[in-house]
């Protein structure tokens, strides 16, 4: 006697989430988040501007465009004395997040890595990554952003979510489920992250190339007890 093989029972939600929570008073928590930081500081545009165009024909003497990644990028200078209005207000908003984030920040300062302008033409791009080396904040300032630009995406962090994600419904709507997230960048835009999320760019379609600074943040400790943010170490 053979025997039929029984359909699997399909439920589905005869009411929204939206009405369970009217009806029934559903309580939604939402924890682990991953928090983006979005300012606008065009104030700083002239200075920084000038100090990435010389370190950018610095680089262009003896630095060729790369075929596939066709993007110059120069070396640090979070040290020049001229930078000091925006590191210091780089590094206030970087401790600033971590402290509000509930991290114990009281006797710890921050640290620059890194910063450096990069200056991408036709067709570059930059794969998801993150930056590890005790890099606690990542960030973005904004210099030249032609129509057509490549936009910054954020990646989402939760390798459980990604091993068994579903289809999204409508990709070009950021929900629960979205698996990335981009900004579209203008200048005197500055963003901020934790170094723990991963970034992108889209490939760069515009005739003229994009400039940006890109900054990484360590966390130290700080010479004494600091009840505000100090300003940021420049080592």
């Amino acid at each position: 006697m053979s025997k039929v093989a029984k359909k699997p029972k399909v439920c589905k939600a005869a009411e929204s989430v939206a009405e369970v929570v009217k009806n029934t008073q559903l309580q939604v928590a939402y924890h682990f988040p991953c928090p983006i930081y979005i300012i606008e500081r065009p104030d700083f545009l002239e200075t920084v501007n000038t100090i990435s165009e010389e370190t950018l024909e610095t680089v262009k003497k003896t630095q060729a465009l790369n075929e596939i990644y066709p993007v110059h990028m120069t070396s640090n200078y979070f040290a020049d004395p001229r930078m000091v209005g925006f590191t210091e207000f780089v590094g206030g908003t970087a401790w600033n997040i971590l402290n509000e984030q509930g991290y114990a920040m009281q006797d710890k300062a921050m640290s620059f890595t890194e910063m450096w302008t990069q200056e991408h033409y036709k067709h570059s791009a930059m794969d998801a990554h993150v930056h590890g080396y005790g890099s606690q904040i990542v960030g973005f300032y904004f210099l030249e952003t032609p129509e057509d630009c490549s936009k910054v995406v954020f990646h989402d962090p939760r390798a459980g979510k990604v091993q068994i994600d579903l289809p999204e419904q409508d990709i070009s709507m950021a929900t629960p489920a979205s698996r990335m997230i981009n900004f579209t960048p203008k200048p005197g835009m500055m963003i901020f992250a934790n170094s723990w999320l991963a970034h992108s760019f889209t490939r760069h379609a515009a005739e003229l190339p994009i400039k940006f600074v890109h900054f990484n943040l360590t966390v130290i400790h700080a010479p004494q007890t600091c009840a505000m943010p100090p300003a940021a170490e420049i080592i």
